[in-house]
């Protein structure tokens, strides 16, 4: 019973999601968001007013599209407040000739439902279930593979029904919310107590591990090992089927002294500390190199989902999942740590004599023996990424990749993620330079 601020004044009851006693005028506010109060979604006023601020940002503005903050809200409705796909502003929004082609991202929860996966077809979704899944494996919690390979594949458990794609899925490990890169494997609680609640606001289930020291630490061993996973991070972000969003900090280690709830703070915890950038170079340069990885690869950028079947008969599937002794993956044991993959790139075009790309996921305790898959004659697997190397070493320049031997096997170092080419024969690599071998040079008669 407050004084009147914003739309109460206008028309509180078409405003707002209100709630109250059956045999009185509704009257206290539904919080769904956390703020005290929702729109109310039902009302052809809140719908007129949204749909025009969006075509005022679409049409004047010139954004290309739109991220929904606790997105679950825009689909509650009637008396129940239940969240539906088919609401009348989602219908709003595909229907409109302005908005139906603008970029539309949901955070795909709110304070009281999670729809991860359940946004209409035009729409993409922050997925949470990636970002939970890769930081569990990521630190090595069992039970983890079944899960593994729908997120590495663009989730198609959660999209592929309705007609979306792997594109639909919007893949992150960090984002504003929560622990930074670096504090993720650097803290195993969250600490704000700087924020006034006596460390009871932020999320206490973040999934994270200090790699044996929590905080600052000067331990070396620690320090290479926190490295390591920050690497293993990126890859399984940039290198699995969907969109990645990265968190702007991510890439030269930007801590906030894990809080993770920052939002209050303006000061060194929320600060962005630039030189942090040559601190942490080899890690903003691995980065640089993942990211034009992804570029160079085109089936790295598939917005399809992968079928594992041969799709330009050359006797390889699009996808083809290993164990590490190259039988099936045992999906359900939940004491296996790794998982490998093969990817057919021989129709990419853009990296001419690669013709497939093998992953290695490790992140058991213990080094992995792994079998190769066999190449045939002339063809040679080389080693792109092993991010339990150094920086510098971990990965290798393009055309610079560091032929297997022997030829047979590659041993996984513990908690490591290891990417590995094929060359087709006839190809040599010179100097950085992909050029035709000498033995199999171009006719000049044609």
């Amino acid at each position: 019973m407050g004084p009147t601020l914003s739309f109460r004044g206008l028309d509180n009851v078409s405003y707002y999601s209100l709630t109250g006693p059956d045999d009185a005028p509704r009257r206290y506010y539904m919080n769904y968001t956390g703020c005290g109060n929702s729109l109310n979604f039902d009302s052809p006023a809140v719908i007129r007013l949204v749909m025009d601020s969006l075509r005022y940002w679409v049409e004047t503005m010139h954004v290309d599209g739109f991220r929904f903050d606790l997105a679950s809200v825009l689909g509650r409705g009637g008396q129940d407040g239940y969240f539906q796909s088919s609401s009348s502003f989602f219908d709003a929004v595909s229907q409109d000739p302005v908005l139906n082609r603008a970029i539309m991202i949901a955070e795909p929860w709110d304070i009281g439902t999670y729809q991860v996966g359940n946004f209409p077809v035009d729409w993409s979704e922050w997925n949470g279930k990636f970002r939970d899944t890769m930081r569990r494996f990521g630190k090595g919690d069992t039970g983890q593979l079944g899960d593994l390979g729908w997120r590495l594949t663009g989730s198609a458990d959660l999209y592929g029904e309705d007609g979306r794609s792997a594109y639909n899925s919007i893949n992150f490990i960090t984002c504003h919310d929560g622990f930074t890169l670096h504090d993720l494997v650097s803290y195993n609680s969250k600490h704000n107590e700087q924020n006034g609640e006596n460390n009871q606001d932020g999320a206490s289930d973040n999934n994270s591990w200090n790699c044996g020291a929590e905080g600052d630490t000067e331990d070396p061993a620690v320090l290479t090992l926190r490295k390591q996973l920050m690497k293993n991070y990126v890859c399984y972000l940039l290198f699995a089927s969907g969109t990645p969003m990265m968190l702007g900090g991510d890439e030269f280690a930007r801590s906030q002294r894990g809080n993770n709830n920052a939002y209050c703070q303006d000061n060194e915890i929320s600060w962005f500390d630039w030189t942090a950038v040559s601190r942490n170079d080899d890690l903003f340069e691995f980065f640089r190199k993942a990211i034009g990885f992804t570029r160079r690869f085109p089936i790295l950028q598939n917005r399809k989902f992968f079928l594992g079947k041969d799709l330009d008969e050359d006797q390889v599937p699009d996808l083809t999942w290993f164990a590490p002794d190259l039988g099936r993956p045992k999906w359900d044991d939940a004491n296996v740590r790794t998982l490998c993959y093969q990817l057919d790139a021989s129709e990419d075009g853009a990296d001419f004599g690669v013709e497939r790309l093998f992953f290695i996921l490790n992140s058991d305790f213990d080094p992995q023996w792994v079998k190769l898959p066999s190449l045939g004659s002339g063809r040679v697997w080389h080693r792109a990424i092993d991010t339990s190397l150094p920086g510098g070493e971990d990965f290798a320049e393009p055309g610079r990749e560091i032929p297997i031997d022997p030829a047979d096997h590659y041993i996984a170092n513990p908690r490591s993620t290891v990417v590995l080419l094929a060359q087709k024969p006839g190809f040599a690599r010179r100097s950085g330079v992909i050029e035709l071998s000498e033995q199999h040079a171009v006719n000049p008669a044609g």
